[in-house]
């Protein structure tokens, strides 16, 4: 069974802009980009699933290639779709200003520190995934200072993170050590949430910044689509491509990686063996690797075109083809219930004691998708929320008590007047001649 920390989810009431803004939707484009995004995150959860109970990827044929295409790929997909939520939350071409922007901050805040709470449970269990929700929680922390910029300055900040942010974690390496995963009763640090996790934020929000800044443009426009999947195949061939021809062409790098790998040493897109685990394959020439959760700037790169490539095939599947939308609804209430997902399989890996077995069946894992995808078409018939998702919402639900009388920014209201406005003015009061002169008095002086 393979141990690489393999796992996200996105926010549990992010999956719903419309209801988030107070809007409806206007038009089918509209309602196939929310359901795309269902899609794309569904996907993802069952990517996860085979990462965490599939069988091993060097097994070969269809299914080792199928388990290898999940490895890393399926959490940079929830690490950009994360980068989505943030912008649905916090407004997506416009981002919200004035108390509906500190509601909409307010409620990034709230999920990010029961995500941190959560994932700190989770990663108790001592189960053989490295849950990921604490991680999650910083990285909304993390690029919630940058939720007012635009579709340019955000990608261009995820380039440069992207870019210098590995090369940073390789020379910080001697100072808090490499790689190290959790044991049972021990939860992830500052540390390990920021640089020796299994999703060290210092290369991981990337991903985040990317998924904000596709969310910032018009994806309902078919141009858009065109321009973000020309992008998403120039991101992958860079990403992999560049990595196939650096490892061949710059001298002993091949040989570094596989010495250091101890088997037949990392490609451009296959994964590190089980147990080798350490960041950059603990040599300098694994910083020219693009393989899952090697932490190297081409790693960040060809996987987050993967993750572009895939959600804009959603998005436009679910606009194009009305026949594809009923027959993925099934996958769609998973994604709608991500959280839930999460959680499921990471208990349910918990109580069936899935790390006993040296290399997990396939119908292991069939079972956790075929439970959870009839789980979620059941619950999605009664309720329009998963149950860990209408938590979050109530418990963000608390953003919404902000004052909304105060005044000075943008688009903020008005104050109010002294004296409550009603329907009729107001009248003095039917008493004595002298009182009603008081109150008429008091009435000049307040105003």
């Amino acid at each position: 069974m393979t141990h690489h920390p393999d796992s996200t989810l996105l926010p549990a009431d992010a999956a719903s802009p419309d209801r988030e803004r107070g809007e409806t939707s206007t038009g089918a484009p509209g309602v196939g980009r929310l359901i795309g995004l269902d899609l794309a995150r569904g996907l993802a959860v069952f990517g996860m699933y085979a990462v965490h109970v599939g069988p091993a990827p060097d097994q070969g044929g269809v299914i080792g290639f199928l388990m290898e295409l999940a490895q890393g790929r399926s959490s940079a997909l929830f690490a950009v779709l994360a980068g989505f939520a943030v912008a649905l939350i916090t407004g997506l071409r416009r981002p919200k200003t004035g108390t509906a922007g500190r509601q909409a901050v307010a409620k990034v805040v709230i999920r990010a520190v029961i995500l941190l709470a959560l994932g700190t449970a989770l990663t108790l269990t001592g189960t053989p995934v490295v849950p990921i929700l604490a991680f999650y929680g910083l990285f909304f922390l993390l690029v919630l200072p940058l939720y007012r910029l635009g579709a340019k300055p955000l990608a261009l900040i995820a380039a440069a993170w992207a870019l210098v942010g590995p090369q940073l974690l390789y020379l910080l390496k001697p100072v808090v050590g490499g790689r190290s995963f959790p044991t049972v009763g021990q939860a992830d640090g500052v540390v390990s949430l920021l640089f020796t996790g299994g999703y060290p934020a210092l290369t991981w929000v990337p991903f985040v910044i990317a998924g904000m800044a596709a969310a910032r443009l018009d994806l309902a426009a078919t141009a858009v689509r065109i321009h973000l999947a020309l992008a998403g195949v120039a991101l992958a061939v860079t990403g992999y491509g560049g990595s196939w021809l650096a490892l061949r062409l710059v001298p002993g790098a091949a040989a570094a990686v596989r010495e250091t790998a101890g088997g037949p040493g990392m490609s451009s897109m296959s994964s590190a063996p089980p147990g080798s685990g350490g960041i950059f394959g603990d040599t300098p020439a694994g910083m020219l690797v693009a393989s899952p959760h090697s932490e190297a700037t081409l790693s960040i790169v060809g996987s987050t075109g993967v993750a572009v490539l895939v959600i804009i095939a959603c998005l436009a599947a679910m606009d194009a083809l009305p026949r594809l939308r009923r027959l993925a609804t099934p996958v769609i209430a998973v994604g709608s219930m991500s959280l839930t997902a999460y959680v499921y399989h990471i208990v349910a890996i918990w109580l069936l004691d899935t790390e006993a077995l040296t290399v997990a069946p396939l119908y292991i894992l069939l079972g956790f998708i075929a439970s959870i995808t009839l789980l979620a078409t059941l619950w999605s018939r009664f309720f329009q929320r998963g149950p860990l998702e209408w938590l979050m919402g109530k418990a963000t639900g608390l953003a919404r008590r902000l004052d909304t009388t105060s005044y000075g920014g943008k688009n903020e209201p008005a104050p109010a007047p002294r004296f409550a406005e009603t329907a009729e003015p107001l009248r003095p009061p039917k008493c004595s001649l002298r009182r009603r002169f008081l109150w008429c008095a008091r009435s000049l002086i307040r105003a």
